[in-house]
């Protein structure tokens, strides 16, 4: 087994420099992949903003006092009919 990892760490240590030389990493990203990864944002960027509105209102109608409830609960307690 030491062997066998000796063998692979020696084959790697003579092989980096023509892994890293292989220029397989120099090319650019091209123009559709640009536009692609442009067009991906963009669809998240407009899906959260009605998102947050949503958010907001949920959070506004916790927080707020339910007239609903407060207009009923002074008609039952004046001895109205709903």
């Amino acid at each position: 087994m030491k062997t066998l990892t000796n063998i692979i760490s020696i084959l790697l240590i003579a092989c980096s420099s023509a892994i890293a030389a292989s220029g397989a990493g120099t090319e650019g990203n091209g123009l559709l992949v640009t536009l692609f990864l442009g067009f991906g944002a963009l669809i998240i960027a407009f899906q959260l903003v009605p998102g947050m509105v949503l958010f907001g209102s949920m959070l506004k109608g916790i927080f707020s006092k339910s007239t609903t409830a407060t207009s009923m609960a002074k008609r039952s307690n004046s001895g109205e009919s709903a």
